[in-house]
């Protein structure tokens, strides 16, 4: 048994995670917070430049020098407007780049980590789930990276200066306002938890329906040919409506919370005003001074205000972040060893070796999938896996691929244990055709050429030549170079199939594994085909599964497997004079 070397670790909570993708454009941050506080500090400049108009022009002499002062005052507070526009679109800038680079630095980072998943992460994650984190999570940690925290940081600097300022300047008054500001953020911090655990459940049940989205439409065939649209349909309005709901109750205390806010700051505001009134009434204050008062009161309220609902947003990407690291911090099962051993040449094929191997899947632990399984494949040997449906010949493949490590044994490939070995280096030495064949939505020259990247248009040509599939390439409309469109819709199954056969002979690995290779194809092409995949055989070691027993006659060795064990092994004439499960099979095929 092997055990998982790299075991999960609990995921950051709340808005942690983000910091290793911020952390290497910290000079940016530093940049963008510079301009952020000049923006906020010209802001508050102004309620100063304010008061001096009203006490010194307005309220000064009306003769030439009185009005050029006026005049100065103007430039003054035009000049400050200037400054403050020219900041806040730096500040703009550059936190608009740092929430788009940050957004785009996660999605790959989470994207890239699922392509290393092993199949068990996608026996119980599904596909429209990925889907919905790299769309909508990342778009809400986009919105609060390069809006909602810039928007509240500068509120946070401008409202702390307006209440220093105003604590400077009238400090009895101010313990009154921070005494109803406290009041304002307590019940607000407490609205903000209910706000987030519902922000969560929203964008999960989200989630829910796009998964569901996603899968109907990967089946659409199969929907229409059992008259499922309408159920389909209801299915997912039942899914949409659950994630309608949810967003309802999130909408809901967010409404609650921004009422409070705003009330909340309407009773500050008029609070402030009544006291600067009083004040000037009493002589106390000047004109300008209630203005500056007022200015000021009128930021700190507005400061108030927008923090309130940043705060609603940092919430929401918050869920959002955990339910990204949540997938970050999913560790598979299956890893490349510290330091892998390197397989050793060869020439004639690959040698295969399972001693005593049992596996069950992650899904299914009650159900083994192999018990104790012993096989042995040459050099160069063609040997076939044959046997009832579940007996555990795809397993055996699944395992060699090393999509899972089993529960005991080993498994050696040219005398090496694959769990020693990278996996980059097991992967590229095994060329597989499946039963079911992948086209992706490329070109026919791309796909073929999607095992060896860097092959050249005639060795992609040759290929396609000894799968028999150069024929219908050439007839496509731009031959090689037509777009084949989603899963290859725009070929038959046949076509498919041996399209996927030149993949798996371009890339020319010692070990070809060919999964029901030959199901998809009629008797005509079947025949071309095999006789292709026999040329192909030839200088390396294949391992054929096949139900129909005419396509394995020819092999070395056939395998015959029963609910995980080798039951039977021998030539096609041995195993029928043998008179066991075999014979049994041929009897039915055969008619014999």
């Amino acid at each position: 048994m092997h055990a998982n070397p790299h075991p999960t670790a609990a995921p950051p909570k709340g808005l942690s995670g983000l910091w290793p993708f911020m952390k290497p454009y910290r000079a940016r941050m530093a940049w963008a917070g510079v301009f952020l506080v000049a923006a906020a500090a010209t802001t508050l400049l102004f309620p100063v430049a304010l008061r001096q108009l009203i006490d010194g022009g307005l309220s000064g002499d009306k003769n030439a020098l009185g009005q050029a002062l006026l005049g100065q005052h103007f430039v003054a507070l035009f000049g400050i407007a200037v400054a403050l526009g020219l900041f806040s679109a730096l500040r703009f800038y550059m936190v608009s780049w740092l929430g788009e680079r940050v957004m785009t630095d996660l999605r790959q980072a989470v994207y890239a980590h699922v392509l290393r998943q092993s199949p068990a992460f996608f026996e119980t994650t599904q596909t429209g789930e990925v889907l919905s984190r790299l769309g909508t999570d990342t778009t809400l940690v986009q919105t609060l990276v390069g809006s909602s925290l810039s928007m509240g940081l500068r509120n946070l600097v401008m409202g702390g200066g307006a209440l220093i300022m105003l604590v400077w300047s009238h400090p009895y008054v101010m313990l009154q306002v921070v005494a109803v500001v406290v009041g304002v953020v307590l019940p607000t911090l407490w609205f903000g938890r209910r706000v987030r655990r519902l922000s969560r459940a929203s964008q999960d049940r989200m989630a829910d329906s796009s998964a569901i989205a996603a899968e109907v439409l990967n089946a659409m065939p199969v929907v229409q040919s059992h008259v499922a649209e309408q159920r389909e349909a209801d299915r997912f309005a039942a899914a949409n409506q659950r994630s309608f709901d949810s967003a309802v109750k999130r909408s809901r205390a967010r409404a609650a919370l921004v009422a409070f806010i705003i009330i909340a700051n309407a009773g500050l505001l008029l609070w402030g005003l009544h006291q600067g009134t009083q004040a000037v009434i009493a002589g106390d204050l000047s004109a300008g001074e209630l203005g500056q008062a007022v200015v000021y009161v009128i930021l700190l309220a507005g400061a108030v205000a927008v923090l309130g609902e940043v705060y609603g947003d940092w919430l929401r990407a918050a869920g959002a972040t955990e339910r990204l690291m949540e997938l970050l911090h999913q560790r598979s099962p299956v890893q490349s060893p510290p330091q892998p051993r390197t397989l050793p040449l060869v020439v004639s094929g690959s040698t295969v070796a399972f001693e005593a191997v049992d596996f069950h899947y992650p899904s299914r632990p009650q159900h083994p999938s192999l018990r104790g399984l012993d096989l042995r494949v040459q050099a160069g040997q063609t040997v076939a896996l044959v046997g009832p449906s579940g007996a555990g010949k795809t397993t055996v493949l699944s395992l060699l691929l090393r999509f899972y490590d089993p529960q005991a044994g080993r498994i050696l490939l040219d005398g090496v244990p694959i769990h020693e070995l990278s996996l980059s280096a097991l992967r590229e030495r095994i060329a597989i055709v499946p039963q079911e064949p992948v086209i992706f939505s490329a070109s026919a020259m791309d796909n073929i050429r999607y095992g060896r990247p860097l092959a050249s248009d005639a060795e992609v040509v040759a290929a396609a030549q000894a799968a028999h599939a150069d024929g219908f390439l050439r007839e496509l409309p731009q031959g090689y170079d037509t777009f084949l469109g989603e899963r290859g819709v725009r070929l038959s199954g046949g076509q498919r199939q041996r399209l996927a056969i030149a993949r798996a002979m371009l890339k020319n690995a010692p070990l070809l594994l060919l999964d029901e290779a030959t199901s998809a194809l009629d008797a005509h092409s079947e025949q071309a085909v095999q006789a292709a995949l026999e040329t192909a055989m030839l200088g390396r070691t294949t391992i054929v599964i096949a139900h129909r027993l005419a396509t394995v006659q020819k092999a070395d060795v056939i395998v015959v497997m029963d609910h995980g064990r080798v039951v039977e092994h021998g030539s096609h004439a041995e195993l029928v004079a043998h008179g066991g499960l075999y014979a049994g099979l041929a009897a039915l095929q055969f008619n014999v």
